[in-house]
């Protein structure tokens, strides 16, 4: 069975607004060597959308891009994505899929048929699955940026804290930080 890894780019106030990071070949070449050590994509409808209006382009040659953006939209088409969306079911972009059943069923199914893992890019998405205890490892780049406003990360919020153990942090030449986190084992036996 593989782990679904939610990653994302975010400040150092939480903002997760796609515009807000540090958009250079350094994060580039990290979101692009994340997705090959990944099965699968799996996104929200919103974020699905933003993705397919433009990187297509970039992959088939239509936008000027660095190499980098090149490379992450070349892996991105080979890539299987799967949208958890109830207002769309079609998705035209190459090996893009509809996540079929309820959130937590079609999640799962997902996560046990993708021994390689699945990488899970949008916020709101996250929470959901989040509150269904389906997230095993979080990967954030860290920005060193205060934007002052949003979307923020998890600003409607979750039930109970979720207690996280760091794997590693390795700060990039740009000044972004790699942050890997999994979620802490909890020790539910009584003691005597």
């Amino acid at each position: 069975m593989g782990i679904l890894t939610f990653s994302l780019n975010v400040t150092l106030d939480g903002c997760i607004d796609h515009e807000a990071g540090i958009a250079d070949d350094e994060t580039h070449a990290f979101f692009t060597d994340l997705m090959n050590e990944n099965g699968a994509m799996l996104w929200g409808r919103v974020t699905y959308e933003m993705m397919e209006s433009y990187w297509p382009m970039v992959a088939r040659g239509e936008v000027d891009a660095p190499p980098a953006m090149r490379a992450w939209a070349d892996y991105l088409e080979t890539k299987p994505k799967y949208v958890a969306s109830s207002t769309r079911k079609d998705f035209p972009w190459t090996n893009s899929h509809h996540l079929e059943g309820d959130l937590k069923s079609g999640v799962q199914k997902l996560k046990d048929g993708t021994p390689d893992g699945v990488l899970l890019g949008s916020g709101k998405l996250a929470v959901g699955l989040d509150r269904l205890d389906l997230i095993d490892e979080y990967k954030f780049l860290v920005h060193p940026r205060i934007i002052g406003h949003g979307p923020n990360l998890y600003e409607i919020g979750l039930p109970s804290p979720r207690h996280l153990e760091l794997v590693s942090s390795r700060p990039l030449q740009n000044g972004v930080v790699a942050m890997h986190y999994r979620r802490a084992q909890t020790n539910n036996a009584t003691p005597e």
